[in-house]
C-alpha cells in the first residue's frame, strides 16, 4: 500500500488515472477514495477536488446506472473529512460532520433508490418468514417498518464506517510517507470535547422524540464515540509501553462480545471526554 501512496504522490495524472480506475471497478471503490483524500490532506483541498472529479465520473455511473450508492457516498464523506483535517480541524470535528452526512445519507437513500429499498426488506422480511416465523408473527405488520429502519441504518452507518476507515487509511499514508509515527500520535490522541460528547448522546437517544430511525441516529452518532473509545484503548496501551498482544486481545474481545463491549466503549468515550483519562497516565519511561 505504501507504494501505491509514493506512486499517487507522483503526479495529478497517476493519483486521478488510480482514483478512476479502481472507484470503477467492483469491490475496489475504497482505494479511490482513499487516494483522493491522501491529495486533499498533502497537496490541499483545490488540487483534491480535480483528483475528485476523475473518482466522481465512475462514482456516479454506479449511483445512476448500477443502482450502487456505495462508492459516491463513501467518496463523498472521505472528502468532506479529509477536507476539514487538512484546514486544521481535529478528528472530532471530522468524526461530526462525517455522522451529520450519514444522516443526510439515511434520510436520502429511501427518497433516491425506493426500489433497492424494497428489494432489501422483502428480502428481510422473507428471511423472517423462513426461519424466524414465531418472530415474524409475533411482529405482524411492524416487522416491515423495523426492517426498512434497520436497512436503511445499516446501510448508512456502513457508509460511515468505510469513509472513516479511508480516511484513516490516507492519514496513514501521509504520515508513512512524510511525517513517520505522526497518524500513531494523532490517533492515540483522539478525545471528544465535553460538548460533542454531549451532543453524540443526546442524538443518539433523540430518535423517537424527532420521530426519525431512531437505529439510524444512533449508529451515526455513536461512531464518533466509538471511535474515540478506540483510540482511548490504543492510548492507554501507547502510553504504558505494552505490547500489541494486548491489542489483539481487545480486538478479538470485540468481537466476541459485540455489542456490551460497544457500549462500554461509548460510556468510556463520554467519560474520558470530561476526565481526560490518558492526561493521567504517567508514560513510559516519565520521570517519577
Amino acid at each position: 500500500m505504501r507504494a501505491l501512496a509514493q506512486y499517487v504522490m507522483r503526479g495529478p495524472l497517476q493519483a486521478g488515472g488510480v482514483a478512476a480506475v479502481t472507484t470503477a471497478l467492483p469491490l475496489l471503490f475504497w482505494v479511490g477514495a482513499a487516494v483522493v483524500g491522501l491529495v486533499i490532506l498533502r497537496l490541499g483541498i483545490r488540487q483534491g477536488l480535480q483528483i475528485g472529479l476523475w473518482a466522481m465520473l465512475p462514482a456516479l455511473g454506479w449511483a445512476l446506472y448500477g443502482q450502487d450508492p456505495t462508492a459516491l457516498v463513501v467518496l463523498l464523506q472521505t472528502m468532506l473529512m479529509a477536507s476539514l483535517l487538512r484546514t486544521g480541524g481535529a478528528w472530532e470535528k471530522a468524526l461530526l460532520s462525517g455522522a451529520f452526512l450519514a444522516i443526510l445519507s439515511g434520510l436520502m437513500l429511501p427518497l433516491m433508490y425506493p426500489a433497492l429499498m424494497d428489494d432489501l426488506v422483502q428480502a428481510g422480511i422473507e428471511f423472517y418468514q423462513q426461519y424466524n416465523a414465531d418472530v415474524a408473527r409475533e411482529l405482524g405488520s411492524e416487522l416491515e417498518l423495523i426492517i426498512r429502519d434497520t436497512m436503511n441504518a445499516s446501510m448508512a452507518g456502513t457508509y460511515f464506517a468505510t469513509a472513516i476507515g479511508m480516511t484513516m487509511l490516507a492519514r496513514a499514508w501521509q504520515a508513512g510517507l512524510y511525517n513517520p509515527g505522526g497518524f500513531r500520535k494523532e490517533f492515540h490522541s483522539l478525545r471528544l470535547s465535553p460538548v460533542i460528547a454531549v451532543l453524540c448522546a443526546v442524538t443518539m437517544v433523540a430518535g423517537p422524540v424527532l420521530g426519525l430511525n431512531s437505529l439510524l441516529l444512533a449508529w451515526a452518532a455513536g461512531t464518533p464515540l466509538f471511535m474515540a473509545g478506540l483510540a482511548l484503548v490504543h492510548g492507554v496501551v501507547g502510553r504504558k509501553g505494552l505490547s500489541g498482544n494486548w491489542l489483539a486481545a481487545f480486538y478479538v474481545a470485540l468481537v466476541l462480545l459485540g455489542p456490551s463491549l460497544m457500549m462500554f466503549l461509548l460510556v468510556l468515550a463520554f467519560v474520558d471526554s470530561w476526565l481526560n483519562i490518558r492526561g493521567r497516565i504517567k508514560p513510559v519511561g516519565s520521570a517519577e
